[in-house]
């Protein structure tokens, strides 16, 4: 007896689906299928998560128990509770070789994850390799995860992949991946727009269900740009005959019609394409009209597929037969019992009429029966349809049931569509001005605060400028119409507050027009408005400004106003308001009593709501005030932009500087400095400015300099902080230029150019260059103790000898032509105090010099000290390793520059002058003719 027990266990959990599950897993689904409330559900799930946490951190957990763990994740995530400490086991499981596992865990990762989760990062090479497999099952779990977490980021790369998969052998594989395109379409156009030309070419594939997976992304291409399709008209209208002919496998029947679901969006296809187009049209017209006859109406499919051809006739050029053919269907769904054709009938008249406005009288009783049926979603249907069908013969009969049904609903939503469509029909449709202001009256009374404010806007628009056309009597009988049933209304108890408003200004402006009602009458019905809404401040504020109109209206005809006892009590209890807006209009209106009748009928003239005002933006009437006022003496007006001191960008040019007030902030980009005129050009040594490279001024590029140092110089840091002298932007001074000029040097062509000399050490072979690097022009005079840009760069083992580019001729300016040139802004100066060195001839000074030191040590060292006191372009490497000693034993550039300020060192140069005799080095053999001239 227990063996059939076990045996009747068994085959009760095989029947329930509980193949491979444990007993535990089988009794939280039976304890929460028998839960009796929500709390006892979320107790059994809670502690069902405390479970699988402790057996989720279990070590060597098997691949079958962690099977069934995970899956009691999805039930418990199915449940709407969190199940987030257990992902990184799903997508562990996605790395699987068991098929079995791999599907598995793919199914709870696309259930637990969204495409912008922080571990789709590690499913995307998993996919990749899946991808690849020789298993086209487990490419299709690849493709099918691939389309839940493939998010644009990372469409790139997979795409390829997928794209080679369009031409797999299996056609499972091959849907599939044109479902995977279509995804990355709708994620992110522009990834697959090279792309297009595969799903028309998948469109003639062998397989009708690749076939069909590849109409869908075409809808969507085509519902962005039809024209690019048209000439697919043909082949979806050939794809559709053979599905009608039955040309498809019988596995795509359903109930016994072939391939519906192809037919449908074939249909919705060729309404796009069909729709202005009148020979897509006539092609169409044969296969629709075959469908009309071969469809079955005794299924719901069938019907399915006669709707969708109603709504493509409906979209296309108009065929007399078709649209015979469509009625004579839509006739069948009207006088179905089942609802739900009803409502396909009501919803393709309502298409269809807008063709042929005939067809709706020939189904006047069914629509009718569907107005009373009691199915509300059926109801709005059919209001929808009378909404459309609606003229000026049977307006009255829709506007009335629209409101009754309006009264009888309940949603707000819908009550406020109703309640705008009536409005809006009882404008367009009105029979008379009696029964336009009575329906507003209703739309106004049920729908309340429901109604737009633009609907009671235009209602006081259309009151006050009348229906007739020219036709003052019209117009006056409209308006003592909508007096005197707003005058009835004004008693009921309680009115919406928007239909209050238009209360208000109505009797405000017509109340006492024609002479019917008197002020007082008038006037006492606004104070009870005003005191039974006393809570409502924009109500109490309408029915103070038409007080105002009221009494305005009886001082400009020049009768007595008696202000009512009840009148006067709101005007004083309105003057202590908390509420500035009634504050002001009850002082207003007090103000309005005490003037005279011409000077009321200017403020608030008779019956001008509707005039247009004139307004003068430029205030031009004040303009002899202004005028005055600024010879008096007072400041001209200042514009918000100036005011505000901001520029518009497009108003900048670099070359342009703005004058700016200076009450106000500066933006434009700050003006470059200034570099001083020497006093004396011809006599100093002026280096050349070289901030672009130009055919007129190169410098001298003979050394062999590596491609990789010649490009290094790319960008312009001008005026970029310094970051080896102050930390701060040093201007240029006349005494730091005085300063460089007499420590730099120029040298010149042989046709009479000039070359440069730059800060920036470099070898004596150099390449032209467009521009000098600021930053290594500080650079070097840290490193190198001042401008070294035209000396050579010597290794210990010797120097390089000068080839046919050096210039061996003096760097000195010809006194007779004396050529002034623009001294650059001073880059190499780190802010250190500097003593003022008078401009003279550096010559003279040299010559002095050199009688001082040839008596203590030798001509020789003459070539030492000037090697680093004015250097030359055309040196060579014996001068960079003099300025490299030099440098090393006085440690920075700073103790350079206070000693070239100071004059030439004695001492110094004698230094020099002992390591050249170390190394054996003639100095005059470097460059002979160049100390020759120095010398004289």
């Amino acid at each position: 007896m227990e063996q059939l027990k076990t045996i009747g266990r068994e085959l009760a959990m095989g029947s329930q689906g509980g193949f491979g599950q444990s007993k535990e897993f089988l009794d939280l689904v039976k304890s929460i299928g028998e839960a009796r409330s929500k709390a006892e559900e979320d107790r059994i799930v809670l502690s069902e998560i405390d479970i699988l946490k402790r057996k989720l951190l279990e070590p060597d957990v098997p691949k079958r128990k962690m099977k069934e763990y995970i899956i009691r994740l999805v039930y418990i995530e199915m449940l709407g509770h969190d199940a987030s400490f257990g992902y990184i086991h799903a997508v562990k499981m996605t790395h699987d070789d068991n098929l079995l596992l791999k599907r598995t865990g793919y199914l709870a990762v696309t259930l637990f994850l969204n495409e912008d989760h922080d571990l789709i990062i590690l499913i995307v090479n998993t996919i990749q390799k899946d991808l690849r497999s020789d298993n086209y099952l487990v490419v299709c779990a690849a493709l099918n995860a691939i389309c839940r977490l493939i998010n644009e980021e990372t469409i790139p790369a997979v795409l390829p992949q997928v794209v080679e998969l369009l031409n797999h052998q299996k056609e499972a594989v091959r849907k599939k991946a044109i479902m995977a395109l279509h995804r990355f379409h709708r994620k992110s156009p522009s990834s697959v727009s090279h792309l297009i030309s595969n799903f028309r070419k998948r469109l003639c594939d062998n397989d009708p269900g690749v076939m069909g997976a590849t109409l869908c992304p075409l809808f969507d291409l085509i519902s962005e740009d039809v024209t690019s399709y048209k000439d697919l008209v043909s082949s979806f209208v050939s794809i559709l005959k053979q599905v009608t002919e039955r040309r498809l496998p019988k596995s795509y029947d359903y109930h016994q019609m072939p391939a519906p679901f192809i037919q449908i969006k074939l249909l919705k296809i060729m309404a796009l394409l069909g729709s202005g187009d009148k020979n897509a049209s006539e092609i169409m017209s044969m296969v629709l009209g075959d469908l009309f006859r071969k469809c079955d109406s005794s299924t719901n499919i069938g019907n399915a597929i006669l709707y969708e051809c109603i709504r493509c006739i409906s979209c296309i050029l108009p065929n007399p037969k078709l649209l015979e053919a469509a009625a004579d269907a839509i006739s069948k769904f009207l006088k179905s019992d089942s609802h739900n054709l009803k409502y396909m009938g009501i919803d393709g008249l309502g298409r269809l009429i807008k063709i042929s406005p005939d067809i709706a009288e020939q189904h006047q009783l069914a629509v009718i029966d569907c107005l009373e049926d009691p199915d509300d979603t059926l109801k709005r249907k059919t209001f929808e349809l009378l909404y459309k069908m609606t003229k000026s013969s049977n307006v009255e009969v829709i506007v009335d049931r629209m409101i009754d049904y309006m009264i009888s609903i309940n949603d707000n939503h819908y009550k406020t569509e109703i309640a705008s469509r009536c409005v809006e029909l009882a404008e367009q449709f009105a029979p008379s001005n009696q029964w336009f202001i009575q329906t507003m009256n209703k739309v106004f009374e049920h729908a309340g605060d429901l109604v737009n404010i633009k609907v009671a806007h235009n209602l006081m628009r259309l009151i006050a400028e009348g229906f007739g056309e020219d036709d003052d009597d019209a117009d006056s009988k409209l308006r003592l119409s909508a007096v005197e049933s707003y005058l009835q209304l004004i008693s009921e108890p309680k009115l919406p507050s928007l239909f209050l408003q238009v209360i208000s200004w109505v009797l405000g402006e017509y109340g006492t027009a024609d002479g019917k009602y008197s002020a007082s009458y008038i006037s006492g019905k606004l104070c009870d408005v005003a005191d039974a809404y006393s809570s409502d401040e924009t109500v109490k504020g309408y029915a103070v400004s038409a007080l105002m109109k009221i009494y305005a209206f009886e001082i400009a005809s020049g009768r007595k106003v008696d202000v009512l006892p009840e009148c006067q009590s709101l005007i004083e209890e309105l003057l202590a308001s908390h509420s500035t807006d009634l504050q002001q209009r009850a002082y207003e209106l007090q103000a309005l009593l005490a003037l005279d009748a011409r000077a009321v009928e200017t403020i608030i003239p008779l019956d001008a709501s509707c005039e247009d005002i004139e307004v003068d933006k430029e205030l031009s009437f004040l303009n002899g005030y202004i005028q005055q006022a600024i010879e008096s003496g007072a400041q001209p007006y200042i514009s918000e932009r100036e005011r505000s001191g901001m520029f518009e960008t497009t108003d900048y040019h670099p070359q342009d500087h703005h004058e700016v007030p200076s009450h106000t902030l500066r933006f434009e980009a700050y003006e470059l400095p200034k570099p001083s005129v020497p006093p004396q050009a011809s006599t100093e040594l002026v280096p050349v400015p070289e901030p672009y490279y130009s055919e007129s001024h190169q410098p001298i590029s003979t050394s062999l300099v590596s491609e990789r140092e010649s490009s290094e110089i790319k960008l312009r840091l001008d005026g970029v902080k310094q970051k080896w002298g102050r930390p701060s932007y040093q201007p240029t001074t006349a005494a730091s230029s005085t300063t460089q000029q007499a420590a730099n040097g120029i040298t010149s062509h042989s046709d009479g150019g000039v070359g440069s000399s730059s800060s920036k050490p470099r070898s004596s072979y150099e390449p032209k260059k467009p521009e000098i690097d600021p930053e290594k022009q500080r650079l070097a005079a840290s490193l190198f103790g001042g401008s070294s840009s035209s000396r050579t760069d010597k290794k210990s083992s010797g120097g390089h000898k000068p080839t046919k580019g050096t210039v061996n001729k003096p760097a000195t300016v010809p006194k007779e032509n004396p050529t002034p040139v623009q001294p650059p802004p001073d880059l190499l100066d780190l802010g250190e105090p500097t003593a003022t060195i008078s401009a003279m001839d550096p010559f003279k000074e040299l010559e002095g010099l050199m009688d001082s030191s040839s008596q203590d040590g030798g001509s020789n060292d003459v070539m030492g000290l000037y090697s680093d006191a004015a250097p030359v372009t055309t040196t060579t490497s014996v001068d960079s390793l003099l300025s490299e000693l030099s440098d090393s034993s006085k440690g920075n550039s700073r103790t350079y520059q206070s000693q070239t300020s100071k004059g030439p060192n004695t001492k110094e140069a004698l230094e020099k002058d002992a390591l050249v005799r170390q190394m054996g080095v003639n100095p005059t053999s470097q460059n002979p003719t160049l100390f020759k001239d120095l010398l004289g």
